[in-house]
């Protein structure tokens, strides 16, 4: 099949949107496929490190985010229709619609083209977070249901985001996770050197993978670095990085990391925390699993299906400093209990390959693609 991705993100960017349609690309190129990815420019100060692709890619003029000026937001363009006609395109994957995937939806229906709309941006409670009002949520919402109700079919991450999709009036929302690579993120990548250089008395070491931006609560990390044989080491990058690196001076800053060496880290780490509330999966979070590391967790979105509560990890209230502190403190004492976690996490990822979601996602193209069973939603309990 030919497979036209329209998405909201792709590298430089880094983010879960942005690493699900390389995998999904890739997985495509692997099984015989023609993906053909269509993506917002990027600034010109990170085309350098775009890298190169088995597919082709054309970009559509973008403009800063206001407040975050290294996420691009593409803009609706006449590349879109153009694109697709010399694609010859079978069918349009949406990923992440919001900007240009809304633009995309109008010209797949234009073109008579079927539709896959994968959710996986929780914008309507970035929108209550920043405006501070359920107007912005309100009308994100609405936005929304208009997207995903004109797609063929919508694939949910998780559990929680498929409840949500459909409290609000969206329909035909399946089920779709996200894979894992179970092969770099490995317990056996766990380095003594890199634990010397970050902890150099032999501190238990508390990591946190992700955007640094205020959305993310990594504030709630502050109270942690201050807990006695505890290190905090943050991993990532965004606006709130220097407020961030004031409020924890002990903590160990590394910035962007990718690739071999993240699963270094990742490996390398004790505890891996999540602090985002707003999580529709948490990608982050099963790449600690899949490394051996037990993972706490708000007790919200994605991560209540990732983490076995007292088996891979413990869950608590969002945005709750003293439940985040008495949990990780919890673990920090008891090194029994947080080895057989690892042990435990590693188990319960290890077949969850991107190949076997791949094909998932692959089945949903055909049905959709054939018209045989698109109208009808599987539970969002499955």
């Amino acid at each position: 099949m030919r497979i036209a991705i329209v998405t909201e993100s792709f590298p430089p960017d880094v983010n879960g949107v942005a690493h699900s349609v390389v995998r999904v690309a890739e997985h495509l190129v692997a099984r015989g496929h023609e993906p053909l990815v269509i993506a917002p420019q990027p600034s010109s100060g990170a085309r350098s490190v775009t890298g190169s692709f088995p597919y082709p890619i054309i970009r559509v003029p973008s403009v800063a985010t206001p407040g975050y000026g290294s996420f691009r937001l593409g803009l609706p363009s006449r590349r879109l229709a153009a694109a697709l006609k010399a694609h010859r395109t079978d069918l349009v994957h949406l990923a992440s619609p919001f900007v240009l995937g809304a633009r995309g939806m109008t010209v797949a229906a234009s073109l008579g083209l079927p539709t896959v709309a994968v959710y996986q941006t929780d914008v309507p409670a970035y929108a209550r977070l920043y405006y501070r009002t359920n107007l912005g949520e309100q009308t994100a919402w609405r936005w929304l249901r208009h997207i995903h109700n004109a797609a063929d079919r919508t694939l949910a991450p998780s559990t929680a985001s498929a409840t949500a999709l459909h409290s609000h009036g969206i329909e035909r929302v399946w089920l779709w996770r996200r894979g894992v690579d179970a092969a770099r993120f490995d317990p056996g990548h766990r380095s003594s050197a890199l634990r010397r250089a970050v902890a150099a008395e032999g501190q238990v070491i508390i990591g946190y993978v992700g955007r640094l931006a205020v959305e993310k609560r990594v504030d709630l990390l502050a109270p942690v670095s201050r807990i006695p044989g505890v290190r905090v080491v943050v991993v990532g990058d965004g606006p709130a990085r220097a407020n961030l690196e004031r409020a924890m001076p002990d903590a160990v800053f590394l910035g962007e990391r990718r690739g071999d060496q993240l699963a270094r880290i990742f490996a390398s780490l004790d505890l891996f925390v999540h602090t985002g509330p707003f999580e529709t999966f948490g990608q982050t979070i099963q790449e600690a699993l899949a490394s051996g590391v037990p993972v706490v967790a708000p007790a919200q979105g994605g991560p209540l299906d990732l983490v076995d509560e007292g088996r891979t990890g413990l869950l608590v209230p969002p945005g709750d400093a003293p439940s985040l502190v008495a949990a990780v403190t919890s673990l920090v004492e008891n090194t029994e209990q947080r080895l057989a976690m690892g042990v435990a996490a590693r188990v319960a990822v290890a077949t969850r390959t991107w190949s076997a979601v791949g094909d998932e996602l692959i089945k949903h193209y055909v049905d959709v693609h054939s018209g045989g069973i698109a109208a009808r939603s599987v539970p969002i309990s499955a």
